[in-house]
């Protein structure tokens, strides 16, 4: 119950439009009921011709006697009209009530999902990147699109049945009890209701709890589907290259396969509702039937009272009916609730402290001090490593894979935490500034090239979103990417693609060069920049680089040390610690393991 109520809660913003909703629902409810009440003088007093009389009229309100005095003095013929001009008039309002709160309430369901979408993807952004490491990127996307779905037609559906039905029941029971009282009907139809409700609620409360299981079972196989779709597509170019189209079609089918057998269970169970409230309805209705026919039969009871109760009574069934459905539904969204809670509630392992310090603008060194580091809370991926960089040094870091090169240069924009020892800024610890003052002063460019699929100008205005078209132009100029830039057939207004996919590797590096430019940081992290580039792009990365490295302190990861020579400081990783430090000349002599990782390079040049 309390998860539910906690949904329920992104629907308070909204709440002037659902108190409206639910105003216009009530007074849709009571013209719902007197359209009941003109049953009996259509049976009693138009069509067996006799006086609408009711047994107890000293039980009566005031209003009403005056409209049975009304209707008995007012011919048959003439009182028909005035029925159906009635009936007409009620519905035609009642009508455009229930049009406007239905589409009161759907507009609600589609502001809260539009508030639960935007509070997801907020706090997605506010995570740290060890939640993403742990988590399929197919996987959000579903909590995203699927979960919120299933909780849109919970929204959508089920709270206006929730407030509406509830209405309908308070008036369909007054009208019960009214009639009961005034035309002396005996309580042991009413009782029947009593009866009634077990039957239904029982049955249902089992099924919900059941479809609550399997709604969770089949969310999570739609993100495997999700999960092999964005694996492939992605990856379509090495499917196709080792003739994988049949394997990849098999799995698939086993995970279509299996989502559609959920998906049965489901629709099996949701089925069994109807025709559980249906036999129960029947039922009731039936016993109610036979003990009253006999007595109107008998002449103990109108017609017209009879079939009015009657008709009030079948009304009192149908929000019962509809309120156990919602209630199965309301199941399955609370199982989608639970994922999406698991995400909102999820806690950024880096995060920052209350009242953070704004980080001064870089002026002297970036020092770590005994850093140490782990990802499990076992392995150590860093191990007691003590490092200077002065302002305007470039540091290259080089070593074998899995050394923890990356690892270290992701502590500086605080992607992680170091477990031991602190990082410090110009003597500030990086812990105890804004995340994004300090972020603002790092630039980054990486082996993996992200472009977004948008146009080289936005790609380029990324990291400084008030910047020009001249200040992109000159970022791009400088990047060696403008002339490439301007042969496509739209220029800088050219859309990239998924990935930049549009565009080659070495012009992708050179947007990211040029993004990097245009933010101008002070300190610059370049993770192998260049590995995987052909020998004329690299030359022009190269060069670019060499222009975006000039008068800034710059982190290094160089995979080809023949790009390092001219770094103020090597450092050289091994197993999570320093092997060695210096220039590349003193290192050389050193016969270490810089000598080594440059020997089987160079070997055979």
């Amino acid at each position: 119950m309390s998860k539910y109520i906690r949904l329920i809660k992104f629907v308070k913003p909204h709440f002037g439009i659902l108190a409206m909703a639910v105003l216009l629902m009530a007074i849709s409810s009571i013209f719902d009921g007197a359209s009941l009440g003109m049953i009996i003088p259509l049976v009693d007093k138009i069509l067996a011709g006799k006086e609408f009389i009711a047994t107890n009229p000293e039980k009566m309100p005031d209003f009403l006697k005056q409209i049975v005095i009304f209707i008995n003095g007012v011919p048959r013929g003439k009182l028909l009209n005035y029925i159906i001009i009635w009936a007409l008039l009620l519905t035609a309002i009642k009508e455009v009530l229930v049009y406007a709160h239905s589409y009161m309430m759907v507009n609600v369901s589609k502001k809260t999902i539009r508030d639960v979408r935007d509070k997801i993807y907020n706090k997605l952004l506010g995570l740290s990147m060890d939640f993403y490491h742990r988590n399929k990127t197919a996987v959000l996307m579903s909590r995203i699109t699927n979960d919120t779905g299933i909780i849109e037609q919970a929204v959508a559906e089920g709270l206006m049945e929730m407030l509406y039905q509830p209405l309908q029941l308070i008036v369909y029971f007054i009208m019960v009890l009214s009639i009961r009282s005034y035309f002396s009907i005996s309580w042991s139809f009413v009782f029947v209701l009593a009866v009634l409700f077990p039957m239904i609620i029982f049955p249902i409360i089992k099924i919900g709890n059941i479809l609550r299981k399997i709604t969770t079972q089949t969310q999570l196989q739609a993100a495997d589907i999700n999960t092999t779709l964005l694996e492939t597509i992605s990856g379509m170019h090495i499917v196709k290259a080792f003739t994988m189209e049949k394997v990849e079609t098999e799995k698939f089918r086993k995970e279509n396969q299996k989502a559609y057998k959920l998906s049965m269970k489901s629709v099996k169970r949701m089925n069994a509702v109807r025709p559980i409230t249906e036999l129960s309805s029947v039922a009731a209705v039936g016993v109610v039937l036979w003990f009253g026919g006999k007595e109107v039969i008998h002449g103990g009871l109108s017609p017209g009272a009879f079939i009015a109760f009657l008709a009030a009574l079948l009304s009192l069934i149908r929000p019962i009916k509809k309120l156990s459905r919602i209630h199965v539904l309301n199941q399955q969204a609370l199982s989608a609730a639970d994922r999406i809670f698991e995400i909102l509630d999820e806690e950024p392992s880096v995060a920052e402290i209350k009242d953070a310090k704004i980080l001064a603008p870089f002026r002297e060194n970036v020092v770590f001090k005994n850093i140490n580091f782990t990802y499990d809370g076992t392995r150590p991926v860093l191990n007691n490593i003590s490092l200077e960089a002065k302002r305007g040094q470039i540091i290259a870091i080089v070593g074998p894979s899995g050394a923890g090169k990356s690892t270290f240069v992701n502590l500086i924009p605080r992607f992680y935490d170091p477990t031991g020892g602190e990082i410090l800024i110009d003597n500030q610890e990086i812990r105890k500034v804004s995340i994004n003052s300090l972020r603002k002063q790092i630039g980054l460019v990486a082996q993996e090239t992200v472009l977004f699929n948008d146009t080289i100008l936005a790609n380029i205005k990324y990291g400084r979103q008030d910047a020009s078209k001249e200040d992109v132009i000159e970022a791009a100029k400088a990047a060696n990417a403008h002339d490439f830039i301007m042969g496509l057939p739209d220029g800088y207004e050219t859309i990239v693609g998924d990935r930049g996919h549009n565009i080659s590797g070495g012009e992708r590096q050179r947007l990211s060069i040029a993004r990097a430019l245009l933010k101008n940081p002070p300190i610059l992290i370049l993770d192998e920049a260049t590995s995987q580039l052909d020998t004329e792009s690299e030359s022009l990365v190269q060069a670019a680089l060499d222009k975006l490295m000039k008068n800034r302190t710059v982190f290094v990861i160089a995979h080809r040390l023949s790009t390092v020579r001219q770094a103020d400081k090597i450092v050289v990783f091994e197993d999570g610690k320093i092997e060695g430090i210096g220039r590349h000349e003193e290192l050389l002599e050193k016969d270490g393991l810089y000598k080594k990782l440059y020997d089987m390079q160079f070997r055979d040049i």
